[in-house]
């Protein structure tokens, strides 16, 4: 695709074949994304856009078999691929054990590799790697060549073939422009040059330069160009060949039949063609460039997937590569690989790098029973871990989904300038006919170069490159920032949505604070040492399943202290639990316990106070019939939480909390992290009829949370964030997810989303307002005033700078500094 206008061909062609449910084309990366329905044929599609003018690029994928199929079993397995969504063809070399098939879409290998295994014509099992070999790939095993460099990588590919046509332009170009515009610009050269050449000759060797040029490297502007044009949906390429070829002939017929023109009309513009050719070669080769670094952050992505895995098969350790690992196997990780697939650990122990997913800087402990994720990095020690999601289902290859989702959607602001561009490249050769008309009849002699001139500047200047590229382009880059930050844009139309949010409204378990209790004040009474108590404590909780227990026990166990044995448990429910330690009664419960024990608590009544106004929930602990302790558990804020909070006062956003504990917790929470507004003791229901109440008030509320009885409310809010660390429920129902588990992603989304939509009104006020500035000036709005002419060269170039500004524009979305600004 060339410009814009091709975005709505290729999308209504693409709309047209049955069962395309919808389709989207996205320019900046020059895909197309449908939705398949009942009835869908990837061959009919990809034929429906040839008709449209475009070529469909299917990612080719051979698969080694077993065996030479059959005659019947290849017709089976071709008629079996055939069905898989997205599949084009399968064919099959004569006499070789292969199936070369080509298919659209991603992570196609697991699915087509099922298909032969279902068709009984599955490789043999892996053959055994000693421990310590190497193979890439083991023998026996499916083997996959891509015939593809991947939907990532066509940029670089461009940007080769541009760099050598330009290359080939600008040699034949050079001559021609300097002997033509060298007179115009130093007048005894002029002289010299008409006193040594004959002008005939020197027209002869202008017009065997520019065919060469026109006809080589910007055969590819008359290939594309002209078929669109006689199709009646002309675009870009079509613009710029009518251009070229209005001036090309022009100087042929003032060449070869001169006596066809008037005398006075008798001059020749090769050197205007082909500088157009060059100077419209020259962008789209920093065009190509630019794309290619706009999608930097799904190849960094890509980057971080394994290739390979170390698996047991068969009581024996061999190499696979990664896509053949399958649930239930168990791989081996030595010391600095990269882990291929989502597991969970078996034995050894580790620490590994998950700042990839996380943002965390540093290594995390892993031991049997932890969960690993496919693409982090493991540190000095080894471990064997199970694997659990391989494939499309690991949480890097979802990542990856989402990331291109996002940047494969259309804004409502898109919607927009689809509808100008639609019928913008018919209108923009109205104007030119209209232009050469007014030049012809009414413009001074002589009429026709100046008409010829005037009406070939508006095509090449109107190109409506840019404004295709101001959008897409954008979002390619400000979506790739945010996932370098850990936030994820399930739905791309949340990135226009959050940028005017007014209020964000925060849960408070798991989101504000982390989500689980911890041991956070021990205060003993005289005659108890500390640590002494918290073992006994310990040895009495490593009894019970609440968590408030497990708080305990965990901050025990953190210290070092040792748990004795408990015996003679004796729990009442709402009160407490007691048991003997080590010859010694130990009681712990509330203060209703302690009472019921026959125990004072008052020693401790201002200690207590204050822990119940910070939201603390105190217990107290009693040895051998006295009072030894007053212990408090919480939910404690993240660490991040309070400088998150006040950095979205900063953007100017309202913050309100709502949450189903208690209200005299939830207060204590909110005000210890500066949140005014709090709605407390609500059930999932209570909390969507908070957030409609934010929305009577006029409110545009953005919710934050990460459990199950928040997705009601996230899928309620006019945006819904889920923190990456909670439920799947919550995340499925999420516009955003934020994978770092931390409320300074909150911000960060703001942040990108108001600086994305900012860079986009920014490419689409300078992509309308450099056409509807320019376009008189090239019909020759200037003549009459100034006597000012501008040439189709220039035209050339200013369209060329036109789409490179646009991609700059965009690209400094990569530098955004998410304290503020871009740098």
């Amino acid at each position: 695709m060339s410009c814009a206008s091709c975005v709505r061909r290729v999308e209504q062609a693409a709309a047209k074949v049955p069962g395309v449910a919808s389709s989207a084309v996205n320019f900046a990366t020059e895909s197309l994304t449908v939705e398949p329905g009942e009835g869908f044929s990837a061959g009919l599609l990809a034929e429906a856009i040839r008709k449209a003018g475009y070529e469909p690029k299917p990612e080719q994928v051979t698969l080694a078999l077993q065996r030479v199929p059959t005659e019947v079993e290849a017709a089976r397995l071709a008629a079996a691929l055939a069905a898989l969504p997205g599949v084009v063809s399968a064919s099959f070399a004569p006499g070789a054990a292969q199936v070369t098939v080509e298919a659209f879409g991603r992570d196609l290998s697991r699915s087509l590799r099922a298909v032969v295994k279902g068709q009984g014509l599955a490789p043999q099992p892996a053959a055994p790697v000693a421990a310590g070999g190497h193979s890439a790939l083991a023998q026996g095993h499916a083997q996959e060549e891509s015939g593809s460099a991947g939907p990532h990588d066509h940029h670089e590919e461009d940007a080769a073939r541009l760099k050598r046509d330009l290359a080939v332009a600008v040699l034949l170009t050079l001559p021609l422009f300097v002997l033509e515009m060298g007179g115009h610009l130093y007048a005894p050269f002029h002289h010299w040059l008409m006193g040594t050449v004959d002008t005939r000759l020197l027209y002869y060797g202008y017009a065997a330069l520019a065919t060469a040029v026109i006809f080589g490297p910007g055969f590819r502007f008359l290939k594309t160009g002209l078929p669109a044009l006689f199709r009646g949906h002309p675009e870009m390429n079509a613009l710029v060949a009518l251009g070229v070829l209005s001036a090309y002939a022009y100087s042929l017929v003032a060449t070869f039949a001169p006596h066809l023109l008037p005398a006075e009309a008798r001059y020749v513009y090769f050197e205007a063609a082909t500088v157009i050719v060059t100077l419209i070669l020259a962008g789209r080769l920093m065009e190509a460039r630019a794309r290619g670094r706009t999608g930097a952050a799904i190849r960094r992505l890509l980057g971080l997937q394994a290739r390979t895995a170390r698996v047991e098969r068969h009581g024996e350790t061999v190499d696979l590569p990664a896509e053949a690992v399958e649930p239930g196997d168990v791989l081996i990780v030595r010391p600095g690989e990269r882990i291929a697939v989502d597991g969970t650990v078996l034995d050894g122990a580790s620490h590994v790098d998950e700042s990839m997913m996380t943002g965390e800087p540093l290594p995390v402990e892993k031991k049997a029973g932890s969960a690993v994720v496919g693409g982090t990095i493991n540190g000095t020690g080894s471990f064997r871990f199970r694997a659990d999601r391989v494939g499309g289902d690991t949480l890097l290859a979802q990542i990856i989904r989402l990331v291109e989702q996002a940047q494969g959607t259309k804004l409502p602001i898109q919607a927009v300038v689809d509808r100008v561009t639609a019928w913008f490249v018919p209108a923009v050769m109205a104007i030119s006919l209209l232009t050469f008309g007014i030049w012809l009849f009414l413009g001074p002699e002589p009429a026709l170069p100046h008409a010829l001139v005037a009406a070939v500047a508006v095509l090449i200047i109107a190109c409506p490159c840019a404004m295709g590229l101001a959008t897409p382009t954008s979002i390619m880059v400000g979506t790739g920032r945010a996932a370098e930050r850990g936030v994820l844009f399930r739905k791309g139309d949340a990135l226009q949505a959050l940028q005017g949010v007014t209020m964000v409204v925060l849960d408070k378990t798991g989101t504000v604070t982390r989500g689980r209790p911890e041991l956070t004040d021990v205060a003993v009474a005289e005659g108890f040492d500390e640590d002494a108590v918290l073992s006994a404590v310990a040895a009495v909780e490593a009894r019970s399943e609440h968590p408030v227990a497990e708080a305990i026990l965990a901050a025990v166990q953190a210290r070092g202290l040792a748990v004795p044995a408990a015996s003679g448990i004796r729990a009442e429910a709402g009160y407490g639990i007691e048991a003997v330690v080590e010859g010694r009664r130990v009681a712990i419960g509330a203060d209703r316990f302690m009472q019921r024990l026959g125990l004072s608590v008052a020693a401790f009544a201002e200690r207590a106070d204050g822990l119940g106004r910070a939201g603390r929930t105190p217990l107290y602990a009693a040895i051998d019939g006295r009072l030894a302790a007053i212990l408090a558990v919480s939910d404690p804020l993240k660490p991040s939480s309070r400088t998150a909070i006040a950095r979205l006062k900063a953007l100017g956003l309202k913050v309100a909390m709502v949450s189903g504990d208690n209200a005299l917790t939830a207060s204590a929470v909110a005000a210890e992290v500066g949140i005014g507004e709090v709605v407390a003791e609500v059930l999932p229901a209570g909390k969507v009829d908070a957030l409609k109440a934010f929305q009577a008030r006029g409110e545009r509320v953005a919710f934050v949370g990460d459990g199950i009885n928040d997705a009601p409310a996230l899928a309620a809010a006019d945006v819904g964030l889920a923190i990456g660390t909670g439920t799947d429920v919550a995340i499925e129902s999420a516009d955003v997810v934020l994978s770092a588990g931390d409320l300074t992603a909150v911000v960060d989304a703001i942040a990108v989303s108001r600086a994305t939509l900012a860079n986009i009104r920014q490419n689409l006020f300078w992509a309308f307002g450099y056409n509807v500035a320019l376009i008189p000036l090239a019909a020759g709005a200037l003549y009459p005033a100034f006597g000012i002419q501008l040439s189709p060269m220039i035209g050339a170039g200013a369209m060329a700078l036109s789409s490179v500004f646009v991609l700059t524009n965009a690209l400094r979305l990569k530098t955004l500094d998410l304290s503020g600004g871009m740098r």
